[in-house]
């Protein structure tokens, strides 16, 4: 079996971008939605034809396994293959393809050279629900396998439509009762999703750190009432106190510039009709920041403010904690060897910081791992216009390439089964 060319990695991207393609030239392939089933097969055919064993954990986090020295962990790598509703391709697809071509070509390397034999096995990845679009909290393949959520809580979750994880699992196939293998460390490679990269003129960015995140779930509770006949002063309007939080994330972060990067993603108003004054609405709010202390400023500020707002708009308000992170940096060491790989290969390179969350920064709390990007044209993601260059992507390939390499080595590689191989080799 030959060893994959760029252009295949191309053509091979090409057809992958087919699976829920959307007219705008994205795709819509949630998670646990037929488009994710079809992404999903075509992936597993492709693993197998070389050579690599594919199997589900209970999360459904799809594995190819690529067995070569008995007894040892595994490098994981990969990312996901799941999106927004209207997406780019690019977005954790890119990572899946691109770490299943890096252990193509290492695997037909180590099959024609005993010199090249690795100390560890190899696992490519495609996260379950990274997105979060469709089943929240985001994450959650990853937050699983490491150990942060359990499967069982995951599989309950429910989607807008009362679908639960396990449900939507079931019906794909996708889905066994395994942990996962056991990993020794990982790589992932994304895009960036931001314009530092492509405005620095740099190929390669060595993510160093990720910024910390609040999340929230506020629930506005009014009354029912006409929207034509009921007086103002006798409205209590939830969409009006919702609009206020709105208002507010984007008054935070026009209060901390550059610091803080506030939304709202998520909003679910009841009963949606053009009539009726809503007498419920559910949303999601975030606060984002590489400055753990600003970010607790930030915060402070929004629960201040929150507090004037039901008297302002004559509604309840409940306020529900969701998940967050703090500011917490991968392996320097990993840092080090992608940075070494990066100019062996003649490529520019920078230290970057991530702002938004992957399933990588799971990961690296419980092992070594290397996270990296490549530009994104315009910082455009979460969007059908999301692009990335062609000569970008394919560098990001060889390095991914070549620090999955050194990882098989042992390099980073904590386990002693690990260490105590690398040193045979």
């Amino acid at each position: 079996m030959s060893t994959p060319t760029d252009q295949q990695f191309l053509d091979d991207f090409a057809t992958m971008s087919t699976f829920g393609a959307t007219a705008g030239g994205g795709v819509d392939r949630q998670a646990g939605t037929a488009a994710d089933g079809e992404q999903r097969r075509w992936l597993a055919g492709l693993l197998e034809a070389r050579g690599f064993t594919v199997r589900y954990d209970r999360i459904g986090n799809q594995w190819g396994l690529l067995d070569l020295v008995p007894g040892a962990p595994y490098v994981v790598v990969g990312s996901h293959m799941d999106s927004q509703p209207t997406a780019g391709r690019y977005d954790g697809a890119y990572g899946v393809l691109a770490a299943a071509h890096a252990a193509f070509r290492l695997a037909e390397e180590w099959r024609t050279s005993e010199d090249a034999a690795p100390a560890l096995n190899l696992a490519v990845v495609n996260w379950f629900n990274e997105e979060g679009s469709r089943f929240k909290p985001s994450m959650m393949g990853s937050s699983v396998y490491t150990g942060k959520m359990t499967a069982e809580a995951a599989l309950a979750v429910t989607d807008l439509q009362g679908v639960s994880v396990a449900e939507a699992l079931a019906a794909l196939g996708c889905v066994d009762d395994w942990d996962g293998p056991e990993a020794a460390s990982c790589a992932e490679i994304h895009i960036e999703q931001g314009r530092s990269m492509e405005r620095d003129g740099v190929q390669i960015g060595l993510v160093h750190s990720n910024w910390a995140v609040n999340k929230y779930e506020f629930v506005v509770r009014g009354e029912q009432s006409h929207t034509g006949s009921t007086a103002i002063e006798d409205r209590r309007d939830a969409l009006l106190g919702a609009s206020m939080l709105v208002l507010l994330a984007r008054e935070i972060a026009d209060a901390f510039p550059g610091q803080v990067h506030t939304s709202v993603g998520q909003m679910e108003i009841y009963p949606n009709s053009p009539v009726v004054v809503a007498s419920r609405v559910r949303l999601l709010l975030d606060l984002r920041s590489a400055d753990e202390a600003v970010l607790a400023k930030a915060d402070a500020m929004l629960h201040e403010r929150i507090a004037a707002i039901p008297a302002a708009a004559s509604v309840e308000l409940d306020v529900h904690t969701g998940h967050s992170w703090p500011v917490t940096p991968y392996q320097p060491e990993g840092v080090e060897l992608a940075a070494k790989v990066a100019a062996d290969l003649g490529l520019e390179y920078k230290p970057v910081m991530t702002l938004a969350g992957h399933d990588s920064t799971n990961m690296k709390d419980l092992v070594p791992t290397v996270m990296l990007f490549v530009p994104s044209v315009d910082g455009i993601s979460h969007n059908e216009l999301e692009f990335t260059k062609d000569e970008d992507v394919l560098a990001g390939l060889a390095v991914l390439t070549e620090v999955v390499r050194r990882l098989a080595k042992g390099e980073l590689a904590r386990d002693t089964v690990a260490a105590e191989a690398a040193a045979a080799h």
